[in-house]
């Protein structure tokens, strides 16, 4: 593997230079600051037998690899060998409402179908199977060698990468699609190629209030008690459960304090690599405006369910809700962990080391020596832009906007070029997305624009033209009713009328209200994304010179790519207590007691009275100190035999900074037992045809048959 020359043994020193005044200043970085997300493009081979005693041969890998799935923001992973998928229940929300037919409600009743007939196609649900791993760093960083300006190296990248994916999946088939990753923020980059599957069909799911047991309160904490999985099952084109031969056994005796585990799943994102300024300006106010954001729209959306259950439900807007309560908690966690100064002081001790490694090599530095500067002079740039950031954060967004505000963005714009003279036929890709623009309820547009107003009044000042224009002497929510009460574009078949009949003008009181926000709107984007292209090139060389440094002894940051995470299960100290690693039924059930019915600690019907035979001991959580971050949800937790042990489903409140570090001392990754799991589906709701799957990888048509087998 490359390396700077004289740095690897500097940079792995990290001997923390003792200048400071204060104990946070002389705290060192952890050599595994960076994390544990390891890519399946450089397995740490030695590192495993070094650590554990661990050989890991092809066949383990590639094992690992073709039973682990992706699917629409989330993990999963193959359970049987006639293609039965395990994830998540709040990863198959939206499935679960999609299938749920008239009079049934799916997500809060839960479902079990008793036979493969019953098993329900998920409309818009697929499943990805990584199959294929190309190194193309090559090709596409000699098609950036001749670009001049920032502007041409972004065009000259996504021009590479194109042409990279239309290659492979024109090699490969409908069935494949392609995907370049970049690694190291560009540093690397490798071709994914994944085998498709897109006839997902729905075996089983929990009620909500298991799946989601504890709700928002114990989101991001633990000790826990949520069953929160699903069950789904792929099927080939010929309308065949999918015969797999890579799939992930179940061990129904669980794993132990201490026992060695892995994570195969695909983390979202993680920004290990950003540098200390970039940190600073996203704890003012990059995270900060996006909270912000967030916490004004579960408020307007919450306000409207509570008016209008009924239509808030026709909406799916409980799951709306819950994703963003989800990132409420994210990012106050996050914010919290970037105001610690013995975390940012172990930031900024890596950074101060890798500096000083790369100053002691001239040719290093003359390569890589300005790029720190740089960056922070980025984020001063970008701290000018603070206003109009947080006052149009989120515009085009379709659950954090009112339709009728992003239906006159559109207007505003096919207005005025076609008022310059633009013909019609070059105006379709604002007028597409215009008319595809769907209705919301008047009472929830107007709450969304109120939110948006105030926004407005709070980031621009309420002495700016904008502001003066938008509310005229109104408050935000008078200035919304008005708009939305008066404007053609309230309401999809009036805009489509009215655009089509040439009667869409530009005094229409939300277009006049766009008019004024669109030269700041304008202005705002050219310069913020000016200055994203740039972050990226210097992203790009700062991941060149952490991989020439390090090689592959520190993963990339993730990507929602393929990853292995190794860890050990293990409790840890918290508010002045013990976590304990394992948690069971009795737990589940001294909540409920505990807190009562109407709680997020209830519990349904069947749950209430389990048959003599339910064993309240059996394990049903556990923590263990794998490596994870948002879009691990749904990831297999496997022992060293590659069979499942439990089911990845959050993180405690202490990992919220593993966005940024990784640390092992608190942070814990949160699993469903698969003894919990087992025990539920056997005494709770009686799915011997699941249960014999999973145990015996025999997959029969009935319950019938697997009662039979059974006895």
């Amino acid at each position: 593997m490359p390396r700077l020359s004289a740095l690897l043994v500097v940079v792995l020193a990290f001997v923390p230079l003792a200048l400071a005044q204060s104990p946070a200043d002389t705290v060192r970085a952890g050599q595994y600051d960076y994390g544990k997300m390891w890519t399946f493009d450089f397995p740490p081979l030695d590192y495993f037998e070094e650590t554990y005693g661990l050989t890991l041969d092809d066949e383990w890998l590639t094992t690992a690899r073709m039973g682990a799935l992706r699917i629409p923001n989330c993990s999963a992973s193959f359970v049987s060998p006639s293609g039965l998928v395990m994830t998540n229940h709040h990863c198959a929300r939206e499935q679960i409402t999609a299938v749920s037919r008239p009079g049934e409600n799916l997500l809060d009743d839960g479902f079990y179908a008793q036979s493969m007939n019953d098993e329900r196609p998920a409309p818009d649900m697929y499943a990805e199977q990584l199959i294929r791993i190309e190194d193309v760093t090559d090709e596409v960083l000699a098609a950036l060698e001749t670009a001049q300006t920032d502007a041409e190296r972004a065009d000259a990248r996504t021009t590479a990468i194109d042409s990279i994916t239309a290659r492979i999946e024109t090699a490969m088939g409908d069935a494949f699609t392609a995907e370049v990753v970049a690694l190291y923020n560009g540093g690397r980059y490798s071709a994914y190629t994944f085998r498709r599957y897109d006839d997902v069909r729905l075996v089983m799911a929990p009620e909500l209030q298991l799946g989601y047991y504890g709700g928002d309160a114990d989101n991001f904490t633990y000790p826990r008690y949520a069953l929160d999985m699903t069950f789904f099952r792929v099927y080939n084109d010929d309308g065949e459960p999918l015969a797999t031969n890579e799939y992930f056994a179940w061990n129904r005796d669980g794993a132990g304090d201490g026992e060695l585990v892995f994570v195969v799943g695909n983390p979202g994102s993680t920004s290990r690599q950003q540098t200390v300024a970039q940190l600073e300006y996203r704890r003012d106010i990059g995270d900060r405006y996006v909270l912000n954001l967030i916490q004004s729209r579960v408020a307007a959306l919450q306000g409207f369910y509570d008016a209008y259950p009924e239509e808030a439900e026709a909406l799916d807007l409980r799951n709306s809700i819950f994703s963003l309560r989800n990132g409420d908690k994210a990012y106050t966690g996050q914010l919290e962990a970037l105001n610690d100064p013995m975390i940012m002081a172990r930031r900024r001790a890596f950074e101060r080391e890798f500096k000083a490694a790369i100053a002691s090599d001239a040719e290093a530095q003359a390569k890589y020596g300005e790029l720190w500067d740089e960056m922070a002079r980025l984020q001063e740039e970008q701290r000018e832009l603070a206003g109009p950031y947080g006052a149009f954060i989120g515009m085009e967004s379709e659950d954090l906007t009112s339709a009728t505000l992003r239906r006159a963005l559109y207007a505003t714009f096919f207005l005025i070029q076609k008022a310059n003279g633009v013909p019609d036929e070059a105006l379709t890709d604002v007028r597409d997305p215009l008319l595809e623009i769907s209705d919301r309820p008047e009472a929830l547009d107007v709450a969304l624009l109120t939110a948006r107003l105030m926004d407005w009044q709070k980031y621009l000042g309420a002495e700016s033209p904008v502001v003066q224009q938008a509310l005229g002497g109104r408050t935000p929510a008078e200035a919304a009713q008005a708009i939305v009460s008066g404007s053609v574009l309230s309401d999809s078949a009036a805009t489509r009328q009215a655009l089509e009949g040439g009667t869409l003008m530009l005094t229409d009181p939300a277009i006049v209200l766009m008019q004024a926000a669109i030269p700041v709107f304008i202005g705002f984007q050219q310069a913020y994304f000016g200055l994203s292209e740039q972050e990226t090139n210097v992203a790009q060389q700062l991941g060149q010179a952490v991989f020439e440094a390090y090689g592959t002894l520190i993963p990339p940051d993730a990507t929602f790519s393929l990853r292995l995470a190794d860890g050990i299960v293990k409790g840890f100290d918290y508010n002045g207590t013990i976590a304990p690693p394992l948690t069971s039924f009795y737990g589940l059930y001294d909540h409920y007691h505990s807190y009562g019915p109407d709680s997020e600690w209830d519990l349904p019907e069947r749950w209430l009275n389990p048959p003599p035979t339910f064993d309240y001991t059996t394990r049903v959580n556990l923590v263990t100190t794998a490596d994870i971050i948002g879009g691990n949800s749904g990831s297999p937790l496997l022992n060293r035999d590659l069979e499942v042990v439990g089911l990845i489903f959050d993180g405690n409140i202490e990992s919220l900074s593993s966005d940024y570090i990784y640390l092992p001392e608190t942070a814990r990754s949160v699993a469903v037992d698969v003894r919990g799991m087992l025990e539920a589906l056997d005494e709770i709701y009686d799915a011997d045809r699941l249960v014999l799957e999973l145990l015996t990888g025999d997959a029969v048509a009935t319950e019938a048959e697997a009662d039979a087998q059974m006895q």
